[in-house]
């Protein structure tokens, strides 16, 4: 027994040696290879105990570290972690440009998804996950070309976007009753309301249905609990997969178990709208013109009725109901908390600066004719009397105030990262084939060399001088960058022209029908939090006034 043990442990002792001695040998190869290439400046990260107090902070605690990274090392920044390929930080808009957009070919590739991720993008069978190639292209362009196209974005669902305004409406004034009874305040919280009404009107996207409200909040609660709980699984991607099942049995149970009740929720409303679809379209019946019920589910369509029948060019098969439940749950995630964080920082600006709320209801009522009509909105009804698609590109300072607002308060500080897939020289350094680069977006919309006062909110920037018309601003990047809110490149957020839309269209509508003012006494803080997006450290809360009577509920 003794010896059998002995036995045991020499082996051990054996397999720690070889591997200590093969991580070093393989440690001092690389730093000697990369010291023949010039990589840019930036801090050395040790392997393993160095990266532990990393896995500790927060995004918010990352972005200040990285931030004085940038003062002391520059606008491109290498942080080597042992012998991996380095992570390259780039804060410069002209850098930016080269890199998605002069050298995009090179720079377009996603980072090979870690065990966790593949977990719940299905092997990296989403369009932000999958590597730069046929099956992202096919997901990407049915994406667009069928959901997100502009004609179909505006045409298609506006009776959606009407019907969620008036749910919103509904909410903000019944809580405008509640908060009326505490003279005290007034005071009506508004981020939860800007979640919900974003939520809904995309699960009506996503899968043609209106469902109620104890739905919607089953898939919001079910993403959301996903999104917060996947930085405890990130231990699991420091091991090899067989060995962190082994020793965190438990975690990595709580991560299946996680997937699994988000299937359980998606799958259901994916096959009921496949279902529905077989129905609705039905045998053809003699005598009986089809046309106008074939031009009406041509119109109704679906985000998942744009999955079912595509094929994966790589596999030659269609896609499986775990990766189509993927695939909308991307959808969800990637629109519903940018847009309702980016809503909440515009109307919050709006609240702060009172004469550029005053400035933007002047000019909505310059195009809207008719007045707001809040008695409409009975039982959930369609706003009819409401600020539309079409009045929206009459509007100028609009506009500019969403681009002012987004470049103030993106609601992402970061993109996804990329990954070069061959040696990329850039400012004079060499990027080497599979680092990763990253692009700190929040501080491009800063920079005092591209922005006078960056740090003011002054939608007037965005306006040719004197003239109220305005400039030609290319949100894309394509041409040069100045702020990328939505990234740049080919890996731009394909949703940046619904989600310009979507925050047009409820910021319009609620200056419309409501005043907003601060609580008296609470000055707005425009501190910034860090959740899934960089959010106001204290939510939003406001006082509002209809503009008309609002008749009875």
């Amino acid at each position: 027994m003794t010896n059998t043990s002995t036995g045991i442990m020499e082996s051990w002792f054996i397999i720690m040696v070889t591997f200590c001695i093969s991580f070093f040998l393989i440690l001092l190869f690389n730093l000697f290879f990369q010291k023949t290439k010039k990589l840019p400046p930036g801090p050395f990260i040790f392997p393993v105990i160095g990266m532990l107090p990393l896995l500790r902070k927060t995004s918010r605690d990352l972005e200040l570290m990285l931030r004085d990274f940038k003062r002391k090392y520059g606008p491109i920044i290498a942080i080597k972690i042992g012998y991996s390929s380095p992570s390259i930080v780039i804060s410069s808009h002209l850098l930016a440009h080269q890199a998605l957009v002069q050298q995009g070919a090179i720079c377009s590739d996603r980072p090979i998804a870690s065990t966790t991720s593949k977990i719940f993008n299905s092997n990296q069978r989403t369009i932000t996950s999958s590597s730069y190639g046929p099956t992202w292209r096919l997901l990407r362009r049915n994406l667009i070309s069928e959901m997100l196209h502009p004609s179909h974005i505006i045409k298609s669902h506006s009776k959606n976007r009407a019907w969620v305004l008036g749910i919103l409406i509904q909410k903000l004034l019944l809580a405008h009753e509640s908060a009326a009874a505490d003279s005290a305040t007034e005071a009506i919280m508004l981020l939860d309301h800007f979640k919900y009404a974003i939520f809904c009107l995309l699960v009506l996207i996503c899968f043609g249905n209106k469902l109620d409200e104890f739905q919607i909040r089953q898939i919001k609660d079910a993403q959301h609990r996903a999104l917060k709980s996947f930085h405890r699984f990130r231990i699991l991607d420091y091991f090899p997969e067989f060995l962190g099942k082994t020793i965190f049995r438990k975690r990595w149970k709580q991560l299946i178990e996680l997937r699994k009740e988000l299937d359980e929720v998606f799958i259901p409303l994916i096959q009921d709208r496949v279902k529905y679809k077989l129905e609705a379209v039905g045998a053809p019946k003699p005598g009986i013109d089809h046309r106008h019920k074939e031009e009406e589910l041509e119109a109704d369509i679906a985000y998942v009725d744009t999955l079912v029948n595509l094929e994966l060019p790589e596999e030659k098969r269609k896609l499986n109901y775990q990766e189509m439940a993927s695939l909308c749950g991307e959808f969800l995630a990637a629109a519903s908390d940018t847009t309702s964080t980016a809503l909440q920082w515009i109307m919050a600006c709006l609240v702060k600066y009172p004469s550029i709320q005053e400035k933007l209801y002047k000019e909505i009522c310059q195009v809207v004719e008719s007045t707001p009509l809040l008695q409409s909105i009975k039982n959930n009804k369609v706003i009819e009397e409401a600020v539309k698609e079409d009045d929206l590109q009459k509007m100028p300072y609009l506009k500019a105030v969403i681009l002012e607002g987004l470049r103030r308060h993106p609601p992402a500080h970061f993109v996804l990262p990329h990954r070069v897939t061959e040696d990329m020289e850039l400012n004079g350094y060499v990027i080497p084939k599979n680092a990763t680069i990253n692009f700190m977006v929040g501080e491009m919309g800063l920079d005092p060399n591209v922005w006078d006062d960056p740090m003011e909110f002054k939608p007037e920037r965005f306006l040719v001088d004197g003239d109220g018309t305005l400039q030609e601003f290319d949100i894309t990047g394509s041409r040069e960058i100045k702020m990328m809110p939505f990234g740049a490149g080919r890996r731009i957020c394909p949703g940046y022209g619904s989600a310009m839309l979507h925050l047009q269209y409820f910021v319009a509508n609620l200056i419309w029908q409501f005043e907003w003012k601060p609580v008296e006494g609470d000055k707005v803080d425009l501190t910034e939090g860090s959740d899934f997006t960089v959010t106001m450290k204290n939510p939003l809360r406001a006082r509002i006034s209809p503009r008309c009577c609002m008749g009875s509920l």
